[in-house]
C-alpha cells in the first residue's frame, strides 16, 4: 500500500505503483509514471513525461524531467526516463529531451549524487555513478560502470565509454574511450581503471592487454591512426580490445587527450 502525505500534490493524472512513499511538499505531475517501491522525499518535483522505474529514491529538492534548458526546445512532449533501484540525490536536476517522443535516460543501479544536472538528451547507462555537482550537457552518453567523480564537467555531445573514471573537476571536451581514466585539465589519459575493473573481475592479463592499448595511443608518441594499426598487431584480439578500436572508429577518431598534430 502506498503512502502519501496530504501535505503532497500529486496530480489526479499521475500513476503510481504499489508501496510508494510520498513526502510532504513533494510535487508530481500529470502524465508521471512512478513503478512500485519508490520513495519521493520533501520538496522534490516529478514533472510531466516522467517515467521512474521501481525502488528507486528521490531526494529532497530533486527536479526530475525538468523543462530543457535549450533555445530549440519549442514545447515538443520529450520524456525523463530513470531505471531501476537508482538513487537520485539531493537537488539534482535532469531535464527532459527537447525532441517528440525521445527520452533523457538513467539506467539501473546507478547512484547520481548531490547538485548533479544531466541536460537533455543524454544518456546514463547502468550502475553509473556520478559524484556531487557533476555537469552533464545536452546530449551526452556515459556507458556502463562509469565514475565520474565530483564536479567532472561534460561538454555537449561527447560520448564516455563502459568502465570509464573521470578524476574530479575534470573537463571533458571530447569523447572517452572504454576503460580509461581521464584527469587534469586540459584533459589527459591518466591510466587504466584497474581497481574498478578487477571489481568487475576483469583478468590480470586483460588488463594489461587494455593497458597496452593505450600505451599506443597515449605515450608511444605516434599518430592515432598509427597506434590503431600497431594495436591491431601486437595486442591479442579481444571483445575489449575491439572495444576499444571499435570506439574510436565510431567516433570518427576523435578521442580526449590525443594530440592531433602528430601524422606519422
Amino acid at each position: 500500500m502506498s503512502t502519501i502525505s496530504n501535505l503532497a500534490f500529486v496530480h489526479p493524472e499521475a500513476r503510481l505503483g504499489k508501496n510508494v512513499v510520498v513526502e510532504p511538499f513533494a510535487f508530481i505531475d500529470a502524465d508521471v509514471e512512478i513503478g512500485e517501491g519508490c520513495h519521493i522525499m520533501s520538496h522534490a518535483s516529478i514533472i510531466g513525461g516522467t517515467r521512474i522505474g521501481k525502488n528507486t529514491k528521490i531526494y529532497d529538492g530533486c527536479v526530475i524531467g525538468a523543462d530543457p534548458q535549450d533555445f530549440r526546445w519549442k514545447g515538443e512532449k520529450g520524456c525523463c526516463t530513470i531505471g531501476n533501484n537508482v538513487h537520485v540525490y539531493q537537488h539534482v536536476i535532469i531535464n527532459r529531451s527537447i525532441h517528440e517522443g525521445a527520452s533523457t535516460t538513467v539506467g539501473d543501479n546507478s547512484y547520481i549524487m548531490a547538485q548533479t544536472h544531466i541536460g537533455h538528451d543524454s544518456k546514463i547507462g547502468e550502475y553509473c555513478v556520478l559524484g556531487n555537482g557533476v555537469k552533464i550537457a545536452g546530449d551526452c552518453a556515459v556507458g556502463n560502470y562509469s565514475v565520474l567523480s565530483s564536479s567532472a564537467v561534460v561538454h555537449e555531445r561527447c560520448q564516455i565509454g563502459e568502465w570509464a573514471l573521470i578524476k574530479g573537476g575534470c573537463r571533458v571536451n571530447n569523447n572517452v574511450p572504454p576503460f580509461a581514466i581521464m584527469a587534469h585539465n586540459p584533459i589527459s589519459y591518466y591510466g587504466v581503471n584497474a581497481y574498478i575493473m578487477r571489481k568487475g573481475n576483469f583478468s590480470e592479463d586483460l588488463i594489461d592487454d587494455i593497458a597496452k592499448c593505450y600505451r599506443h595511443i597515449y605515450q608511444c608518441g605516434t599518430s592515432l591512426f598509427n597506434a590503431m594499426r600497431r594495436i591491431q598487431e601486437d595486442v591479442t584480439a579481444t571483445p575489449e580490445r575491439d572495444k576499444v578500436l571499435n570506439f574510436i572508429r565510431d567516433h570518427g577518431m576523435k578521442i580526449a587527450g590525443v594530440n592531433t598534430d602528430l601524422t606519422y
